[in-house]
């Protein structure tokens, strides 16, 4: 797949940039193949690239020295990630990064959009926002870890991944799930049989439906009450 200097407008931080901006990202960037499974980076890493998603799906994962591993978000096609080596030099990856599915990412020097920013304001102030609403990301989850009982937590994840990547018909919503049911314990601080029993009990009430990668959500009204500890 060719990229386009349109393609990369959809990317928040270059949403503000010039068609000249965009050409000299593209001629300064390199396409990488992963296959499902695969690593983009891995935590602890130095930071010499920065990555954009432009095909499949990826998950951020941060590891304990236990090997416990949290997932901290999933990354969805024209997002960036793994930036922190254009606004500080000696940064290291602070997460592993595994995709999810056969994807394909656009790497792009840390060094080169670092200095691109010194003299474009515009996109120096996008990649602002974006660290920004990840940070917002990050206290919203400390939160839900430290105040809400794992049921909530689990009802939030697929309210979540329903606004960013489910398919909706007139009344249901089906979220496509091309992650385990391990990797939502990970992103709500619990464990597998937890996320296993909780499914099983909501589709046993009507709230979803589960098949193979997939849960539709049936009710989603009741699932936000579970999520705001409302539920009856």
């Amino acid at each position: 797949m060719k990229i386009t200097p349109a393609d990369l407008k959809q990317v928040l931080v270059f949403q503000n940039a010039t068609d000249d901006d965009l050409r000299l990202i593209l001629k300064n960037s390199i396409t990488r193949l992963i296959e499902e499974g695969g690593f983009v980076f891995f935590q602890g890493d130095h930071a010499p690239y920065l990555y954009i998603l432009t095909s499949g799906q990826v998950k951020l994962m941060q590891s304990n020295p236990n090997g416990q591993q949290v997932n901290l978000r999933t990354i969805y096609p024209w997002q960036m990630f793994g930036a922190l080596g254009a606004v500080r030099q000696e940064a290291t990856y602070p997460a592993s990064a595994q995709t999810l599915e056969d994807s394909t990412v656009l790497a792009i020097e840390s060094t080169f959009l670092h200095e691109m920013i010194q003299t474009r304001p515009q996109i120096a102030f996008d990649l602002m926002t974006l660290m920004t609403t990840y940070i917002q990301e990050m206290q919203t989850r400390y939160r839900e870890l430290a105040t809400e009982r794992v049921e909530q937590r689990v009802a939030n994840a697929l309210l979540r991944l329903a606004a960013q990547v489910g398919i909706r018909s007139t009344r249901e919503t089906i979220i496509e799930l091309s992650f385990s049911r391990q990797d939502v314990a990970e992103m709500t601080g619990t464990t597998l049989y937890t996320v296993s029993r909780l499914l099983s009990e909501w589709e046993r009430k009507g709230v979803i439906e589960t098949g193979r990668e997939r849960i539709k959500i049936i009710n989603p009204h009741e699932l936000v009450r579970i999520s705001d500890g409302t539920e009856k």
